[in-house]
């Protein structure tokens, strides 16, 4: 295979994946690491790909970069309610306690699949969150009591965040709690681009009885600009395919367990 057929494969794969390993894509092609570094630093001559340690990210991956939560909505979604559902195997039947909901698409799913959850299984939920989007989904929902919590709105994500919305987050103890990330990594955690993003976050996790991390697998291995929780903070990550290699051995001996949709 010539140097260019490689690198344009490499680019379908960073298009789908979002990122690749040097040891992964050696293996595919049948070429030398050094091969494989070669092609990498050419690619990002070009602004094709971002290099990173082990291998290499879309340009779009980069640790501050956030698309905003109406720009997110439609990408895997049918994905995210997969995730969703099976998070939502946490509650069992007939669950009566408190939720924390995060905000983000994919917790967004689960608020969206929520009501129907406990209306099949006779339970009902105290549900907390911060995000406008998630509230507005829950607010005439059946078997639903829902407490907003406030805060400066980001335009981003639609949700509050700042001060007050961390210390009154800390004030909670909520039985579950669902976390988007956009980046989990097995040496960095949990990881989002934003500051105060990342301090609502870390709040909702300390806040925490049962910690469920809402993920699919182009998260895996991302580290976005601030890490808010260590994996060992996590009781489950909830995904759409199992991570392999060093993130399947970091979650292990983190003692977290994995749910794939």
């Amino acid at each position: 295979m010539y140097a260019m057929e490689r690198q344009g494969l490499i680019e379908q794969l960073l298009l789908e994946e979002g990122r690749v390993a040097v040891v992964d894509l050696a293996e595919r092609f049948g070429v030398t690491t050094e091969t494989v570094r070669r092609d990498l630093d050419a690619l990002e001559l070009t602004g094709a790909l971002r290099r990173v340690h082990g291998g290499a990210v879309a340009i779009d991956r980069a640790s501050t970069t956030e698309a905003s939560v109406i720009e997110r909505s439609s990408l895997h979604a049918d994905t995210k309610l997969r995730i969703a559902a099976r998070a939502l195997d946490a509650l069992g039947d007939g669950f009566r306690g408190s939720l924390y909901l995060d905000a983000g698409t994919t917790t967004g799913a689960v608020a969206q699949l929520l009501p129907a959850r406990l209306s099949a299984s006779g339970g009902e939920a105290e549900v907390v969150t911060h995000s406008l989007t998630l509230a507005s989904a829950l607010a005439a929902a059946d078997r639903v009591s829902l407490t907003v919590v406030g805060g400066r709105i980001r335009g981003v994500t639609a949700a509050a965040v700042g001060a007050s919305t961390v210390r009154a987050i800390q004030s909670l103890r909520p039985d579950i709690v669902f976390v988007g990330v956009n980046g989990v990594s097995a040496g960095f955690g949990l990881s989002t681009p934003d500051p105060e993003e990342s301090a609502v976050k870390e709040a909702i996790v300390r806040a925490a009885r049962r910690v469920l991390v809402l993920a699919d697998s182009s998260k895996f291995q991302h580290e976005s600009l601030v890490s808010f929780a260590a994996l060992d903070t996590v009781d489950v990550l909830v995904t759409d395919r199992a991570p392999e290699g060093e993130l399947a051995d970091a979650l292990a001996a983190s003692g977290v367990e994995v749910w794939s949709a």
